[in-house]
């Protein structure tokens, strides 16, 4: 496989206000027609009943937009932000000017989907922090997929621990462009002395979707576990983020 090539080195309105780009209602005195009206009802009450497992991305997305196109059937802009981004965290996750590339995709509609991206970043955060990282393993992987996978852009994190391996600090410390971002392995030694911690863990994205190490991203982690340990703080690991997997470098043999 050929490893890609990456470089470290108007007067207020209500929140949920009807977008210009959004459909007018067709049913009679403003109403919406019946047939939608019974859609959002069936559709609400499946999630209530059944959980989220019931329902399809494109109607979970469609459940989403329902606030925010309070006058217009929300199946066909759900279909075709899953069309363009793949799936339903890949909408969620999507940067804005991405989204508003989409007609029908305005205000109301970019403000429900990065809530409810922020949302999600918040629960999987607290999964893991002021938690041990070798007991919350999988929680971890799971909030750096939730916070980086679908990137457009590198974005480089540290993750910091005490003597205990909880993790006590999670910093993004540089972003960058598609294929590069800029990391200073003296600037992650000195905020790990700062912090107090004892081990470090490097998180960094490929916005290409292929998670595989590229020959910069090993020798940049070999410059960062050298930087560390000369000050007696541990390097644990590098996971490289992907879109649908991440390669740890201690479990490739590469730490």
């Amino acid at each position: 496989m050929t490893r890609r090539e990456s470089h470290f080195s108007e007067a207020a309105l209500p929140l949920f206000a009807q977008d210009a780009a959004e459909p007018r209602p067709v049913g009679r005195e403003g109403r919406l027609p019946s047939y939608v009206t019974d859609h959002r009802q069936r559709l609400r009450a499946r999630f209530r009943d059944l959980g989220a497992q019931s329902l399809p991305d494109y109607e979970l997305l469609e459940l989403v937009l329902f606030r925010a196109l309070p006058r217009g059937d929300a199946k066909p802009l759900a279909r075709a932000l899953l069309d363009r981004f793949g799936d339903f965290n890949g909408v969620i996750s999507a940067p804005e000017p991405r989204l508003r590339e989409q007609t029908g995709v305005a205000d109301a509609v970019v403000t429900e989907l990065k809530i409810v991206e922020a949302a999600a970043q918040r629960l999987a955060r607290a999964r893991v922090i002021h938690r041990s990282v070798i007991s919350s393993w999988d929680a971890l992987l799971d909030y750096c997929r939730t916070t980086m996978a679908h990137r457009d852009t590198e974005h480089f994190r540290v993750l910091f621990l005490d003597r205990q391996n909880v993790l006590i600090a999670d910093e993004e410390q540089a972003r960058g462009t598609v294929n590069h971002v800029p990391v200073y392995p003296r600037e992650v030694a000195k905020r790990a002395l700062e912090l107090n911690a004892s081990a470090v863990i490097l998180v960094h994205n490929h916005p290409s979707g292929d998670p595989t190490p590229s020959d910069s991203d090993i020798v940049m982690t070999e410059k960062v576990r050298a930087a560390v340990e000369a000050l007696e703080i541990t390097l644990h690991d590098h996971l490289v983020i992907g879109h649908a997997r991440e390669v740890s470098f201690r479990d490739a043999g590469l730490l």
